[in-house]
């Protein structure tokens, strides 16, 4: 949620195309209002802000009210918390004076004391946000004890504030100073220039720039001046780190020749899977590296239960990932919401084996539940897709998704590489407690190798003249509401495809266990109501077959994804969509494509912003 840019560089530096550039490059984070700050070389400090797209905001600055060159300058992609979206309420915020300007992710939870405590001192506020507050908080202590040191005067104003942050701070009277710190609120990443240094949320926006970078951590604050950059905690204490270099480059992040990043990254799933399986799959024998640590320390030895803590799609994943873990593990696994689980008193400690899935790394909810669980003793193995990410420092091991980049807000190919991780993590458990043999590892390691040429398959034939997906799509784009079913790894697949459907279309869906329909569910149902069943070949497909035709009893449309061969399930449904045959266990990597394009192609016919959906963000960093 929300996105920061930054930039400290020479004077006469083009500062506004390197900030909306870069906040080009964070919409995918969502947001509803943008603005920049850029300090010129006259020393004017000209703020320029908009609602809605930043496309607006480009129109404003270059219809004549574009800032000029300058050496320093901030950016913000605003998410609304506190406040309407209007250009009022849209970042960056200044002081009274017009010296300091603050962006700001996250929530400040005492914000209405500190309000009336700076109103009565005098301060006058513009908006209705919670991140004016800082800028005034960050006054008092300039013009005040820290007697205009920058560093020092945002170290005596965090004092004061409760709630999660990541900031960036100029001033007027420092042109070659950037600020950043955080408390949560999101993370914070460093680019590294030639006599240049950039600020951002997420690499994607400096990559153009630099490959090196720095992960500011919880509790940092970071001095970027053109010559250099220095880290501290916020008390002060000096911080050593060395840099980071990314390995993939901007054409990673870029559309490639797809109308939307949503298409593109459905389509890099064959070799998202590959790249999770890489280095870690080899000759038939898995090696989880990342794992041994946690062996010789003897923190698995004792585990008698799983809890797996993610949200939305990675909860799905995990789901998935019961049956597989429950199967070839023998051992039980629990999959909870992560906003549920931080809450309901969890029962772990260091018998209980905690999993938290997470494509940022910096989802709030999930990061509060780890600590928890840390704090009662239980290990902690993250599965994420950005490296060095908040979740990663809180975790006894990493298994990276090695996906690269996901910039469409939807979660398509981080699904598939999460679901693909963790069943390499069940089978390694299994093989660890001595519940598979190595020839059944062998096994289960080259069919899942072969899915990624399967998944191609399907793909081919959703981009050739023969796609049945698109068009059925686009029919059934006029509906208002939609049901899903499923049983077994069925039911979660279900799950995902109804969330995709109104995550990216707007079309409320719902997935159910198929056996529920009976119990309440089914009274929905009507000629106006389809109805997609997950119906591929399992030790439940009979079931599922019974559950359709109750449905048809119903008279409503029924849409089934099934196993290729299958032509028996044509006279239960009125479109059938297949997919190749793979064992049970596997079967939602492959079920799980042709649901992803009938919502895309779905959300496309109805006009719907298919990369950046209304009210949803890609990181979901406050509570």
């Amino acid at each position: 949620m929300c996105g920061i840019i930054g930039y400290v560089g020479p004077q006469g530096t083009d500062v506004t195309t390197i900030l909306l550039d870069g906040l080009s490059k964070l919409e995918y984070r969502g947001y509803d209002s943008a603005g920049i700050a850029v300090l010129t070389s006259t020393g004017s400090l000209e703020l320029r802000r908009h609602a809605g797209k930043i496309a607006n905001l480009v129109a404003s600055v270059d219809n004549g009210s574009r800032p000029d060159e300058g050496s320093l300058g901030i950016g913000h992609t605003r998410w609304a918390t506190h406040g309407r979206p209007n250009d009022v309420n849209a970042h960056p915020h200044s002081d009274c004076t017009g010296v300091l300007t603050v962006v700001h992710n996250g929530i400040i939870e005492n914000y209405a004391e500190l309000r009336q405590e700076l109103a009565k001192e005098g301060h006058t506020f513009r908006s209705e946000t919670d991140t004016e507050i800082l800028s005034h908080l960050i006054e008092r202590s300039y013009f005040g004890q820290a007697q205009h040191d920058l560093e020092q005067s945002i170290r005596l104003a965090l004092q004061s504030v409760i709630g999660s942050y990541a900031i960036a701070v100029v001033s007027r009277e420092q042109p070659d100073l950037l600020i950043g710190a955080r408390h949560g609120g999101g993370p914070l990443i460093v680019g590294l220039g030639e006599n240049e240094q950039y600020l951002s949320s997420d690499i994607p926006a400096i990559l153009k720039h630099t490959r090196r970078v720095l992960v500011i951590e919880e509790g940092e604050m970071v001095a970027l001046r053109c010559a250099g950059v220095s880290i501290t905690r916020i008390d002060g204490t000096p911080v050593q780190r060395e840099p980071l270099t990314i390995d993939w480059d901007a054409e990673a992040a870029e559309k490639g020749g797809f109308p939307h990043f949503a298409l593109k990254e459905i389509f890099e799933q064959p070799d998202a899977i590959r790249r999770a399986l890489l280095g870690r799959v080899r000759d038939g024998q898995l090696h989880l590296v990342e794992l041994e640590k946690m062996q010789q320390a003897g923190l698995l030895d004792n585990i008698q239960r799983i809890v797996i803590v993610a949200c939305g799609t990675s909860y799905h994943a995990g789901l998935i990932a019961k049956y597989a873990v429950e199967k070839w593990a023998r051992i039980p696994v629990e999959v909870i919401t992560a906003a549920e689980f931080r809450y309901c008193d969890p029962i772990v400690g260091p018998e209980t084996l905690c999993i938290a899935v997470t494509q940022s790394g910096e989802t709030a909810d999930t990061l509060v539940g780890i600590r928890q669980a840390r704090e009662h003793g239980a290990p902690v193995i993250t599965v994420t897709n950005v490296v060095a990410s908040a979740i990663t420092r809180l975790s006894d091991a990493v298994l990276y998704l090695q996906a690269g980049p996901e910039i469409c807000v939807v979660a398509t190919k981080s699904f598939i590489s999460s679901v693909t991780v963790l069943y390499l993590l069940g089978m390694w458990l299994g093989q660890q407690r001595e519940k598979l043999t190595a020839e059944e590892i062998r096994e289960w390691l080259e069919t899942l190798e072969r899915i990624p040429v399967q998944i191609q398959q399907v793909l081919d034939r959703a981009a050739s003249p023969e796609d049945v997906i698109a068009p059925l799509a686009q029919r059934m784009s006029r509906s208002s509401s939609m049901i899903f079913i499923g049983r077994g790894v069925g039911y979660p697949t279900a799950l995902e495809g109804a969330l995709k459907l109104k995550e990216i279309s707007y079309i409320h869906a719902e997935g159910f266990p198929a056996g529920e329909l009976k119990h309440g569910s089914i009274a929905l149902l009507d000629p106006d109501t389809p109805l997609i069943a997950v119906a591929t070949a399992s030790h439940v497909y009979e079931k599922v077959v019974s559950n359709i035709q109750e449905v048809r009893a119903r008279d409503a449309r029924v849409i089934v994804v099934a196993t290729e061969g299958d032509e028996a399930i044509r006279q239960h449904a009125d479109d059938v969509l297949y997919v190749p045959s793979t064992l049970e266990v596997f079967s939602p990597l492959l079920a799980s494509i042709p649901l992803q394009l009938f919502a895309y192609h779905a959300a496309v016919a109805r006009g719907c912003n298919v990369d950046q959906p209304r009210n949803l963000a890609k990181s979901v960093t406050v509570e």
